[in-house]
């Protein structure tokens, strides 16, 4: 399955109870900037990527961009700032 978001948009790969993923959400829509929220605990194969793209760990918020990169616990300047890009 692709998550690769569209351009200007990011997917932002989380759980229900991570504070920094709730955090990361109020900034992305006070910002305008749009996304889409996978919940790794609820959609199969998730928190797998998710540990690939982060060296094992199952750590959110991690963020994948249209270019197919990933940042985990991106600032909301570092997402600005990567989409501008």
């Amino acid at each position: 399955m692709d998550f690769t978001p569209e351009n200007g948009t990011i997917t932002m790969f989380s759980t229900t109870w991570c504070g920094y993923c709730n955090r990361l959400k109020k900034q992305l829509d006070a910002q305008g900037i749009g996304y889409t929220e996978i919940n790794i605990e609820e959609v199969e194969g998730t928190a797998e990527l998710v540990e690939q793209l982060n060296g094992g760990n199952q750590t959110v918020p991690t963020v994948l961009f249209p270019d197919g990169t990933a940042a985990t616990n991106p600032s909301v300047a570092e997402v600005k700032s990567r989409l501008a890009a």
